[in-house]
């Protein structure tokens, strides 16, 4: 699985997947990789949107058995861990 870490969003509708890889993504490391799963077709347009905000890069999009398997990479700086 190239290491990547799996954010499992699969029911639920968009904004939610985008919300959750963007979660998950808070504080990692430049390179590190996250596949998203989803069975809302959007996650096709908005996690591409979503790493063109950040910085960052679509690895790759696999669909199979109605899921959106999308797996990105985090670019320099793609998010700040939350300061309270």
């Amino acid at each position: 699985m190239n290491g990547s870490t799996i954010i499992d969003a699969r029911g639920h509708r968009c904004p939610t997947p985008s919300l959750k890889l963007q979660k998950a993504m808070r504080g990692a490391a430049p390179g590190a990789r996250f596949t998203l799963l989803a069975t809302d077709p959007m996650a096709r347009i908005d996690v591409p949107y979503l790493m063109q905000q950040l910085k960052g890069r679509v690895v790759s999009v696999d669909q199979a058995d109605g899921a959106l398997r999308i797996t990105v990479e985090t670019g320099p700086g793609t998010l700040a861990a939350p300061t309270d």
